[in-house]
């Protein structure tokens, strides 16, 4: 009796461990750009709504990712399914591919639509933006215009990230060109500009004093605000805003399940938690932290310079290539 008894919890448990693991059978994987931090939280937060889908995801690079998803394409099959970065024209280059599935989501019509051909082949969930980071040990009188950075206090001492590294930094640059011209670039040579690395670098040298000042990204700047750093970050009128869109892969075998990320993504609460990491959300019915003093986000895309991401995909090679000449004296 009891061996029998014994045999019947023993089966019971092997029926209740399979039917946790079918429940849990569905996975996404996600490649992103976006932090660890950001894309942790937002992972646990969308696994508590949805527990029966799991979450993977590989946190990189945008030009590490689109090599690794080039190299899956020739494998046969590209094995996430969602990618979000700030790298749009990628984006176009793979709705171009036909790489992408068509999906409106119910909750887009809550958000703000940075896209003037928006066709749902990708969605904006994330508005970053760039602005004057400065420290405030150096320069007492924050920044009002773009061409305040051509004063003396930065002379030498004015830092914007290579573009041939950075896909942020290089949309930045060709936004200024198209809005301000190639004499904007001039000003900031003669004024004795820094190329820096990555995005990163700028921000940590003006937090320690070897620059004045960078063009910088706001959630990495903010990050440095929250953790004591001597930075403050000013928009001038004309707005660098980059979108970062979030895309599902066409083909994937977990299509029902990756449109519940896109639609979560968009939700009040997880553009709450964005909205933490001191970059914008693209909804305007979600509270910005008081201390990062963010521009409101229909202010921004109000604000933002306009871009056409076709036209900076063609003109890539061309612009890298005169900003670094000039930057350099070579021009």
């Amino acid at each position: 009796m009891f061996r029998k008894l014994s045999a019947l919890v023993i089966a019971a448990c092997f029926l209740f461990s399979f039917a946790a693991t079918a429940a849990a059978a569905e996975k996404l994987i996600i490649y992103t750009s976006m932090k660890e931090s950001l894309i942790g939280e937002l992972s646990e937060a969308f696994k508590k709504k949805n527990p029966g889908v799991d979450v993977d995801y590989q946190s990189a690079g945008a030009g590490k990712l689109m090599a690794k998803i080039a190299a899956e394409r020739q494998s046969g099959k590209i094995l996430a399914d969602l990618i979000w970065t700030s790298e749009v024209p990628d984006f176009y280059n793979m709705k171009k591919e036909g790489l992408l599935e068509q999906y409106v989501s119910p909750v887009s019509s809550e958000t703000l639509n940075p896209f003037g051909d928006f066709d749902g082949s990708f969605t904006a969930a994330r508005l970053g933006t760039l602005g004057i980071a400065y420290n405030t040990r150096i320069i007492k009188k924050a920044p009002e215009q773009w061409s305040d950075i051509f004063n003396p206090e930065f002379k030498g001492a004015f830092g914007i990230a290579n573009p041939s590294l950075s896909g942020t930094a290089y949309m930045s640059i060709a936004l200024m060109v198209n809005k301000f011209g190639w004499e904007f670039i001039e000003k900031i040579s003669a004024n004795q500009g820094k190329i820096g690395k990555g995005s990163g670098q700028v921000v940590d040298d003006t937090a320690s004093g070897e620059l004045a000042g960078s063009l910088a990204v706001d959630y990495i700047t903010n990050d440095k605000i929250r953790k004591g750093a001597s930075l403050a970050l000013v928009y001038p009128p004309e707005m660098l805003v980059v979108p970062s869109p979030v895309a599902i892969f066409k083909g994937t075998r977990n299509l029902a399940a990756a449109k519940k990320w896109v639609d979560f993504l968009l939700s009040k609460d997880a553009q709450a938690i964005i909205a933490g990491e001191g970059t914008l959300p693209v909804r305007s019915d979600v509270a910005l932290p008081a201390q990062f003093k963010l521009p409101a986000p229909a202010d921004a895309v109000k604000r933002a310079i306009p871009v056409n991401y076709i036209e900076l995909m063609a003109q890539k090679e061309a612009i890298v290539k005169k900003f670094t000449d000039i930057m350099q004296g070579k021009k």
